[in-house]
């Protein structure tokens, strides 16, 4: 397990810099505005934006420009700094990354409970009335595009002129150390919003899975030997057939993380998506990479971790 765990990790640095790379590569290739006279501003004049090409490293070779990037990332941890405010990339985004990670993991816990419960109860009464009103919802919520269920439910649950006000909080986030009763309530639409196809889409996945998987000859034999349904249902059909559930919550949290942009611009949260999306319209590129390496870093983590994770739910799983 120690030797597979390295190994992944080697691969996992190794495509790190490959993602930088092309990352880096397409920015400089692609026809964008130039990042000097963005900070020049006003002042246009050539002498001007030759110095700042020259502070910012742009008139060097391009190689060596990739070169002392990844240097300064591997040895100080340094992302740059921003073309347009001239800020640091690395604190713009450790700021914004606490509103991200709160809308992303309590959004995860959500999906999670909701598609994992609705899965078991539609699987263990298939065709029913339940299971048939289950799947219909989850079809109509995975088929909803996240932008407009969110405008939907902020007029109707959060806005002054909706008919039900059940959230007054959501469209004005406030950071978990600031207030964490506001916190909370700000973020309870949000994780709803992030959550509702993606539960979808598990509570379909475990409801075939465990159809399949309580046919099996193991599962007959336990309930032969006198458990009880539901240990048979939790202990033996659940965690195997929670596997391609597992195959999917590691690139749904490390995606969500670089592209939750839609649901923090609709609900007004100062995260990540937001940061990447201004970005892109600035054409500030060390910001862009920094975020794309952010995502790229999560995923490749989620993954790893749901591997290890693979060995503890599945016995007959091994790695060597």
């Amino acid at each position: 397990m120690t030797r597979y765990i390295i190994r992944r990790l080697l691969w996992g640095l190794l495509l790190l810099v490959l993602v930088s790379a092309l990352t880096f590569v397409i920015f400089r290739i692609l026809p964008t505005a130039d990042p000097a006279k963005l900070r020049a501003g006003r002042l246009q004049n050539p002498k001007i934006i030759a110095e700042i090409r020259h502070d910012l490293g742009l008139d060097k070779p391009l190689l060596t420009q990739f070169w002392l990037y990844m240097k300064g990332i591997f040895l100080h941890f340094d992302l740059g700094f921003s073309y347009y405010s001239g800020a640091s990339v690395k604190s713009l985004i450790f700021n914004r990354l606490p509103a991200t990670l709160s809308l992303v993991f309590g959004g995860a816990v959500v999906w999670l409970v909701a598609g994992l419960t609705v899965g078991i109860v539609s699987a263990l009464r298939p065709r029913s009335r339940l299971d048939r009103a289950s799947m219909g919802t989850a079809l109509v919520l995975v088929s909803a595009p996240e932008y407009w269920l969110g405008l939907i439910s902020l007029y109707l649950f959060a806005s002054d002129i909706g008919r039900l006000r059940v959230f007054p909080g959501a469209g004005s986030y406030v950071g978990l150390s600031s207030d964490p009763g506001k916190w909370l309530t700000s973020l309870i639409l949000p994780w709803l919003v992030v959550a509702a196809g993606t539960a979808a889409i598990y509570a379909r996945l475990i409801r075939s899975s465990l159809i399949e998987t309580m046919g099996e000859d193991y599962i007959r034999t336990a309930r032969a030997k006198g458990l009880t349904e539901r240990r048979v249902v939790l202990r033996h059909g659940v965690r195997s057939a929670i596997n391609p559930i597992m195959t999917i919550l590691g690139l749904d949290i490390g995606v969500l993380l670089g592209s939750a942009v839609l649901v923090e611009t609709v609900f007004d949260i100062p995260g990540i998506g937001r940061l990447n999306y201004d970005a892109i319209t600035h054409s500030d590129f060390p910001i862009v990479q920094g975020t794309v390496l952010l995502a790229s870093l999560f995923i490749i983590v989620a993954n790893i971790v749901v591997d290890i994770a693979y060995a503890y739910l599945d016995p007959r799983v091994r790695y060597s």
